[in-house]
C-alpha cells in the first residue's frame, strides 16, 4: 500500500510526553496509524518515560500533504478527518523515528521538505505497535496527557463546507476554503486537488494561489481561460471558482494549505465530496413548445395586446426530475420590450420562493397587497399569474424565471440551476386613446318654457374592462363651465346648484343613459329659460375600480360645444322711491314708498327690498323686504326702534319707520327683482332694478330745543336757593350760641 510520511527530512522533533497513555486513550486504531521511518534511518532508541512505559518518539502529523493520507483507522478519500471532543485533531498523533542531527536549528516560518510517498513491507506492523505495553497509566501520565490536550488544541485547522455538495452540470459553483490557527505570515498559500471517481488515489492539482505552473494538464486551460479560478477573500481564505461544472469535475476536492509553522501542528488540508448531476429542470411557456435544456427559450413568444383596465392572465409549467430532495421557486418578471433580458433589466412581479413565500416586487408590491394581482399554482406542475388591471406602464416582454434549489449539509439553501422562458410581449393600449366623445345636435333654438334635448355619445375600448366605469357631466359655459347635470360612476344623477337652490326652485332636469357601457347619454331640461342660453359640452371620464372599490381616474375627455339659442320675452320693470311728508322730526313716523310698473307679456312676480346707505354704512344695509311670494322679512334698525311694511297698491309698496330718531337718518331706495314662473314650478330672474334715492333727516322740535335750556335754568336755581339757604341758617344758629 502507498503510505505518505508526514516527517520532513532535516527536522529533530522531540517526541510528546504520554505517548503510551494517548495511544492507550485512543485505541489500539490511533496507535496502527502510525507511520515507518524514512528509509535509510535507524529507529530510534526507545525510552522509558514517566511510570515506567516505553514509547518510540512520537509527534504530531500534518495529516495530508498534497494529496495526503488520512489521520487514523484508515480513512478514505472522501471522509472527513473530525477531531475527537475536547480538542481538534488529537487522532492525528502519530509516532515518527527521530530525524537526524541535519536539519536541527530551522528557523521557525520556514517550510518544512513534503511528506515522501513510501512502501511498506506486507504485513510488516508500524513501529508503535512493536512492543508496545499494555499496561494501566500512571499518575504521571495523567498530566502530561493533559498537557499534550492542551497543546493540541489551538493547532492548525483548514476548513471547507461539509459535503457531499451537489450541484447541476453546466453551472457555476464556489467553494470556500480558509485556514486558522495558524504561524506566520496573515498571507496564507492554498493549493486545490481533485481525486476522481475513477482513481480515488491520485491527486490531480487544479489551481495554486502561488505557482501558476501548478494546475495538471487537464485543468490547465481551463484555468488559463479563467473558467477555473482561485479568489483570495481574504489573506487567510480562498475561493474555488468554476464557470461551468463538467460531469468529470465530479470527485473529491482538497484545500492543502502549505505550512508555515515552526512544526507540523495540526492538519494542513481538509476534503469535500462534490457531486455533478445533470440538468433535469424544465421550463414550459403556454404555447406548445419543446422543453427548455438551455438558459432561456428560443421560441419567439405570444403577442397580447390589453387595453387598460383589463386583465392578464399567464400561466408557466416547471417541472424538475432531479433524484435529491430539491425545492422550486417560480418567479414572473416583465422587461421593456426592446430591453436585453437580465437581472439588472428584469422586474420581478411577483413569485413563489423555495419556503412558499408569496413576495412581489418593488413597485408592484402595493398593488399586490391590494389584490390587484395574484400568483397561484394550479395542479403539481403549473404556475398562473393573474393582474386583475393592467396598466400602462405594465407593457413589455413577460417572463418565467424558475430555480431549483438544494439545502447543503450545513443546512444553507443553493441555487444550483435556473431557467427562463419568455411568456408572452404584452402592449397595453391606453383608454385615452380610444375615449371618443360627440354631442349633438350642433345648434339649439329654443323659446322660453320649451324642452332642451341635448344627446351625448361615448365610444371606447371593445370590449370594455370588466373593472372599466364612467362618468357623464354636462357643463354649460366657457373654461370649465357651469354644471348642468352629471350621472356619476354608480349611476347617481347630481343636478348642478344653479338649477337646484331656494331662488330659482328645483329644476326638472334629468340625464339618463342610453344605451350599455360606455353607450349614449340624453340630457334634458323641461322648462328651458333665458339663462340656459350657452355653449354646452359633454365631457366623459372614465376610471377603473380596484377589488379594494376605490376609483382611478385614467382617462377625460369632452364634446365639441352646442350652440344653444333663447327667444327672449323683454321684461321691462322700474321702481320710484319718495316720501309722502318730506319732513320729519324726531319721534314720529317716518313713510318711503316705492312705486313699480312692469311691462311684460308674462306673469312677473317682484320682490322688494328696502336699502340704506349712511356715513357708517356705505356700502349699504338692506332694512326690510318682500319676497316674491309677499312674504315680509325685517331687519334691524340703527335705532332699534320698530318698522313695518305694507302694500298700498297693486304696485307701490311702503315702509314705515316708528319713532325715528337721529341715527336713523340715510339715504334710503329700494330694489325690485322681476321673477317669471314656468310650467315646472321653477323661477326664472327676469331682471332687477334699483331705484332713486331719498333722504331721512329727523329735524328737532321747538319744545325739544327749549327743553334743555329750561331743565339747566332750574337746576341751577334750585342749587343757588339751597346754597343760600344753608348760609343763612348757618349764621343764625352761629348767634344763637353766643347769646
Amino acid at each position: 500500500m502507498l503510505h505518505r510520511d508526514p516527517s520532513p527530512p532535516g527536522t529533530d522533533m522531540q517526541p510528546p510526553l504520554g505517548w503510551d497513555a494517548t495511544a492507550a486513550a485512543q485505541g489500539r486504531s490511533a496507535l496502527n496509524a502510525t507511520p515507518t521511518p524514512p528509509r535509510g534511518r535507524p529507529h530510534r532508541r526507545r525510552r522509558k518515560l514517566k511510570g515506567g512505559l516505553s514509547s518510540p518518539d512520537c509527534r504530531l502529523s500534518p495529516g495530508a500533504g498534497r494529496g495526503g493520507a488520512q489521520a487514523a483507522a484508515g480513512a478514505g478519500p472522501g471522509d472527513r478527518s473530525g477531531p475527537p471532543s475536547g480538542c481538534s485533531r488529537l487522532g492525528e498523533l502519530r509516532c515518527a523515528p527521530a530525524a537526524t542531527g541535519r536539519g536541527r536549528g530551522r528557523p521557525n516560518g520556514t517550510e518544512p521538505a513534503r511528506p515522501r510517498r513510501r512502501l511498506l513491507a506486507p504485513g510488516r506492523p508500524p513501529l508503535a505497535t512493536m512492543g508496545a505495553t499494555r499496561e494501566p497509566l500512571p499518575r504521571g501520565a495523567l498530566g502530561s496527557l493533559l498537557l499534550l490536550l492542551l497543546g493540541l488544541c489551538g493547532a492548525r485547522e483548514v476548513h471547507l463546507p461539509p459535503g457531499p455538495l451537489f450541484r447541476v452540470e453546466g453551472t457555476a459553483i464556489s467553494i470556500p476554503c480558509s485556514v486558522s490557527e495558524y504561524e506566520g505570515p496573515t498571507l496564507q498559500h492554498f493549493e486545490w486537488l481533485l481525486y476522481r471517481p475513477t482513481a480515488p488515489g491520485i491527486s490531480i492539482g487544479m489551481v495554486s494561489t502561488r505557482d501558476p505552473s501548478f494546475p495538471y494538464a487537464v485543468f490547465s486551460p481551463r484555468v488559463q481561460s479563467g473558467e477555473v479560478s482561485v479568489q483570495r477573500l481574504r489573506g487567510d481564505a480562498v475561493e474555488l471558482r468554476i464557470a461551468r461544472l463538467r460531469a468529470e469535475d465530479a470527485g473529491v476536492y482538497e484545500c492543502y494549505t502549505p505550512t508555515t509553522d515552526s512544526a507540523y501542528h495540526g492538519n494542513y488540508s481538509s476534503k469535500v465530496v462534490l457531486k455533478v448531476i445533470p440538468d433535469m429542470l424544465w421550463v414550459l411557456a403556454p404555447t406548445a413548445r419543446p422543453p427548455l435544456r438551455g438558459r432561456m427559450a428560443g421560441t419567439s413568444p405570444l403577442q397580447l395586446s390589453l387595453s387598460e383596465g383589463q386583465e392578464l392572465q399567464l400561466s408557466c409549467t416547471a417541472q424538475s426530475q432531479t433524484q435529491q430532495h430539491t425545492h422550486l421557486s417560480v418567479s414572473f418578471g416583465v422587461s421593456a420590450p426592446d430591453a436585453p433580458v437580465g437581472r439588472q433589466t428584469l422586474q420581478e412581479v411577483v413569485g413563489v420562493r423555495r419556503d412558499f413565500a408569496v413576495e412581489a416586487g418593488g413597485r408592484f408590491a402595493d398593488r399586490y397587497r391590494a389584490g390587484e394581482l395574484s400568483v397561484a399554482k394550479a395542479g403539481s406542475e403549473q404556475y398562473k399569474l393573474a393582474i386583475g388591471q393592467v396598466r400602462l406602464g405594465d407593457a413589455g416582454t413577460y417572463h418565467c424565471t424558475v430555480g431549483e434549489w438544494i439545502q447543503d449539509p450545513d443546512s444553507r439553501w443553493q441555487l444550483i440551476t435556473e431557467k427562463r422562458a419568455a411568456l408572452a410581449q404584452v402592449t397595453v393600449q391606453s383608454i385615452a386613446s380610444q375615449l371618443a366623445v360627440s354631442a349633438g345636435p350642433p345648434e339649439v333654438r329654443l323659446s322660453a318654457g320649451d324642452a332642451l334635448e341635448l344627446l351625448c355619445n361615448l365610444s371606447g375600448p371593445v370590449p370594455p374592462a370588466p373593472h372599466e366605469v364612467y362618468a357623464v357631466s354636462w357643463v354649460v359655459g366657457e373654461g370649465d363651465g357651469l354644471l348642468v347635470a352629471q350621472l356619476d360612476t354608480d349611476g347617481v344623477a347630481v343636478v348642478g346648484e344653479s338649477y337646484a337652490n331656494s331662488q330659482v326652485g328645483r329644476r326638472q332636469v334629468s340625464l339618463q343613459k342610453l344605451t350599455p357601457t360606455p353607450g349614449s347619454y340624453r340630457l334634458r331640461i323641461e322648462s328651458a329659460q333665458p339663462g340656459d342660453e350657452g355653449t354646452y359640452r359633454c365631457v366623459a371620464q372614465a376610471y377603473v375600480r380596484s377589488p379594494d372599490a376605490r376609483l382611478r381616474e385614467v382617462a377625460s375627455s369632452r364634446s365639441q360645444g352646442l350652440k344653444v339659442h333663447m327667444k327672449s320675452e323683454a321684461v321691462v320693470v322700474e321702481a320710484y322711491a319718495w316720501l309722502p311728508i318730506p319732513a320729519t322730526y324726531r319721534g314720529d313716523t317716518a313713510e318711503l314708498l316705492c312705486n313699480i310698473s312692469v311691462e311684460s307679456t308674462q306673469a312677473v312676480h317682484v320682490a322688494v327690498s328696502w336699502w340704506v346707505v349712511g356715513e357708517e354704512e356705505p356700502q349699504g344695509r338692506m332694512v326690510a323686504s318682500v319676497s316674491r311670494e309677499g312674504v315680509a322679512k325685517l331687519g334691524r334698525r340703527a335705532s332699534g326702534g320698530d318698522m313695518s311694511l305694507d302694500k298700498v297698491g297693486p304696485q307701490s309698496h311702503r315702509l314705515r319707520l316708528h319713532g325715528v330718531q337721529p341715527s336713523d337718518e340715510g339715504r334710503y331706495h329700494c330694489a325690485v327683482t322681476s321673477w317669471v314662473r314656468y310650467p315646472d314650478r321653477s323661477w326664472y330672474n327676469a331682471g332687477a332694478v334699483k331705484s332713486n334715492s331719498v333722504a331721512v333727516y329727523p329735524y328737532a322740535r321747538a319744545m325739544d330745543t327749549l327743553f334743555i335750556p329750561l331743565i339747566v335754568g332750574i337746576a341751577s336755581a334750585l342749587f343757588t336757593g339751597i346754597a343760600i339757604l344753608a348760609t343763612i341758617t348757618c349764621c343764625f344758629m352761629r348767634r344763637l350760641r353766643k347769646r
